[in-house]
C-alpha cells in the first residue's frame, strides 16, 4: 500500500520505535506498513491520523479511487 508514513514521522522526528510506541505496535509493524509489506486495520490508520493531525487519506492512498 502506497504511503505517506515515513515522510511524516521524519518530519515529526519521531523513530520507528518511537511512533510504534504512540500508536501501540511495534518496530516491525512500522517497517512493514513503511515498506508496503503490510496494510493497516482501520483502528491502527485513524491512530496513525489523529497522531499527526490529518485524515487517513493523508497517509495512506486510497487503492480504490480514481486518481489514486
Amino acid at each position: 500500500m502506497i504511503n505517506r508514513l515515513r515522510e511524516l514521522r521524519e518530519s515529526a522526528r519521531m523513530t520507528q520505535k518511537s511512533l510504534g510506541d504512540a500508536v501501540d505496535v511495534s518496530r516491525q509493524a512500522i517497517n512493514a506498513l513503511e515498506t508496503g509489506k503490510h496494510a493497516p486495520s482501520l483502528d491502527l490508520a485513524y491512530k496513525l491520523a489523529a497522531l499527526f493531525q490529518c485524515t487517513v487519506e493523508d497517509i495512506f492512498t486510497n487503492p480504490y479511487r480514481e486518481n489514486g
